[in-house]
Order: C-alpha cells, then structure tokens, then sequence
C-alpha cells in the first residue's frame, strides 16, 4: 500500500508542476534573473532556530567544491579548476597551495573533496579526490594524499583511480568520509553515456567504495573474493552522489545523490545493497516520462527524496550547540530548484528518534547562491560554500 501511495503522490505532484510549468512558459521564457550576492551581512526569520545571520567569510574563491578545517583555525578550500587554496582569518591567500596532483576539470569532475585523517594531529595526511588526465580525452577519478607541512602539500600519493576511466564526454563527482570503522568511504558517479553501468559490478562507476587508508582492500568488504565484482564496491545502484556524511550516533554512512527531473535522494548505505539506478527511480528523465519503477525487490528505498529535484550537493549533520533548535538535523545544499536556474539554497531536514523524516526547510533562498558545500565548524557553526565564480565562504551565526 506505501508504493500505490507514493505513485499517487507522485502522480499528483507531477500534474500541478506540469500545469504551473505551462502557465510560466506561456508568460515568459523559463529563468530567473541572477542577483549578485552583495556584501551582507543578511539576518533570516527561520523555523524553529529563528533569527539567524549569514556573514561572508571571504569572496574571490572559483567555483569551490570542498571545506576542510585545520586543527590550527585555517580553512582548506577545493577549487574545481585544480587548485587548493588556503583561507587564514578570513583572508584567502591568493597563492595557490603546492603540491597537488594534476586534474582536470570536466563535467562534474575537477578538483573535488578535502578530507583530513582521522588522525591528522600525528600524521598530518590530506586526501583529494580529483579527476586524473590522461592520454587524449580521458580522465579517471583518483583518490590520493599529500603530508601537509603547513604552506604545502608534500609526498603526494596516487592511492586508487577508479575504473574504467572517462571518456572525452565524461566525468563525475566523488565525495570522501572516513567511518568510525577506520575506513574510507568515497562515492563514484554513473555513465551519462551508459547508465547501466551502475548496476555492473566489474567496475565501479556509480558505486560506494570502501578502502583503506591506504587505497587497498578491506578483507570484510561485501564482494571480496566474489567472481565478477571489484572488491572495492561497498554499495551499488547510485547516479551521481555529491554528499556524504557519517551519522554522529550510529556511524552510519549516509550519502545522497542527484536524480535526473526529480528524483534527488539520501540513502543510508549498507553493505553489498543496491539503490536501484537506473531501473528504480523517484524521477523523471529529461524528456518527461518516469525514469524506470519506483521500487522493486531486493532494491533499497531512499530515506529522503526530493520531487522536483533541488542538485543535492554536500551534506552535513548538526552536532553543535551555538543552534540548540537545529541539534541533530541534516543539512544539504541545494544548487536549483526544480530545473530553474538561480534558485540554490540550503535545506535542512528533520529526522525524528527512529530515523523518519519528519519536516524539512529551505533557507538563504533569498541570497540565489548554489551552495555546493556545508561543514560544521569547530565552533558550532555552520559554513557554506557558494559554487559560483566568484564564489564565497559564508557562515551562519545565532544572532545576539
């Protein structure tokens, strides 16, 4: 009886986007007009937290794809281009950090995630995710890491590079989380060209991999030993996934993924379980007609899904205590809403004790910026990265 409810709503949902869609296209031509982000700072009335400001950190940034902090206050920043940049005080050193491997930007790939090691007091590792050139058109997405010395990277080191690589037409985003298993998490995404590929387990595009902090292979892995499957491959079935986060209490992996016209999701991730792409899916395609089923046997449901789509980018739970209203939600950034462009923002979702979803919220709509990425500070407050060129590092604050 939950899927006939679903396909209602669906069904429902789809109907008043297509009639309001109708209307708006025979007003004007589809878009909304860009709006600079201006200087701030700006104060927003929200749900439960209230009155909360956003402050700029610091502008100048290109098109910034991760966040990481060092244990010393500076922020480390991504730049899908290729470049690493450093921000102390606010202040973006307008060199760009030395020692990081050669990228290259395309489609979505690029220069991507910024993770520390869990114990990076003692061993001062960083690891990338980015997307490896090689011979003509081709890239792969590669993980690696570098000894931070405190100005650069230093005996930077290719750890893994997923297979097969991309064409002169592809490219996909890959996020990183180490578990409280010790383990490295890191996400791949799905063949534009041949969407099955994520349901193929003799390569890993649109998969979850586990590694270890090394890049090889943990023995307890689900496929290890398995003919046909990387053993690698954590979790399978997934498009292009731009989030991903431990939860705090459980130490579950959660990721989320963008969907085609809708179908945007947060899964939780278990072992050796499918996500359904591209048979099962919540969204439409392009064209218009419903990507595949909405369920089937033996393939994991999301826990959260967005119809229309919202570009789900990165994700992050709330632990901190300067937001006492917002303590244990979810934070996602939203790059558009809905297909139009100009209408990122953040959302905020609220789970109750069993993991249900109970509310969700969309903030900063006013500010048109695609956030791309969201982290927790040491502080307890909440920073956000804007993916334009120019794009930002903005913080969010309780007001006095």
């Amino acid at each position: 009886m939950k899927y006939v409810s679903l396909v209602r709503h669906l069904v429902c949902t789809a109907a008043l986007f297509a009639i309001a869609g109708a209307g708006m296209t025979a007003q004007r031509g589809i878009g909304v007009a860009r709006t600079p982000l201006g200087d701030g700072p700006w104060v927003f009335d929200t749900a439960e937290q209230h009155k909360v400001r956003a402050v700029i950190v610091t502008k100048g940034l290109a098109n910034p794809w991760s966040l990481a902090f060092l244990p010393t206050g500076e922020q480390l920043v991504t730049e899908r281009s290729g470049k690493l940049r450093i921000i102390r005080n606010g202040v973006l050193d307008p060199q760009p950090i030395a020692g990081v491997p050669p990228s290259k930007m395309q489609r979505l790939g690029g220069l991507m995630d910024v993770v520390l090691h869990p114990r990076f007091s003692d061993n001062r590792l960083v690891y990338l995710t980015y997307s490896k050139p090689g011979e003509k058109d081709l890239i792969a997405t590669a993980l690696g890491r570098g000894t931070w010395n405190g100005s650069a990277l230093t005996n930077f080191q290719e750890l893994f590079v997923v297979e097969p690589w991309w064409d002169g037409q592809g490219g996909a985003a890959s996020r990183i989380a180490f578990g409280g298993d010790g383990m490295l998490y890191m996400t791949t995404g799905a063949s534009v060209a041949n969407m099955k590929d994520a349901q193929d387990p003799s390569h890993h595009k649109g998969k979850v991999l586990r590694l270890r902090d090394d890049g090889t292979v943990p023995p307890d892995n689900p496929f290890v030993g398995r003919p046909g499957h990387k053993p690698e491959i954590y979790s399978l079935g997934h498009r292009n996934q731009l989030g991903l986060a431990i939860h705090p209490q459980t130490g579950a992996v959660w990721s989320n993924e963008n969907g085609p016209n809708g179908g945007d999701e947060i899964n939780v991730i278990l072992p050796g379980r499918n996500y359904g792409w591209p048979d099962v899916s919540l969204g439409r395609s392009y064209e218009g007609p419903w990507q595949g089923r909405f369920a089937k046997e033996g393939i994991e449901a999301p826990l959260v899904y967005w119809m229309p789509s919202i570009a789900v980018s990165g994700m992050a739970f709330y632990t901190g205590d300067r937001f006492p209203a917002w303590r244990g939600n979810v934070f996602v950034g939203a790059l558009r809403f809905g297909e139009i462009a100009q209408t990122g923002h953040l959302q905020r979702v609220v789970f109750n004790e069993r993991g249900e979803e109970m509310r969700r919220e969309m903030l900063l709509t006013e500010l048109r910026q695609r956030i791309r990425d969201v982290r927790e500070g040491p502080d307890g407050l909440l920073y956000l990265l804007t993916d334009e060129n120019p794009g930002a590092l903005l913080r969010l604050e309780p007001t006095p």
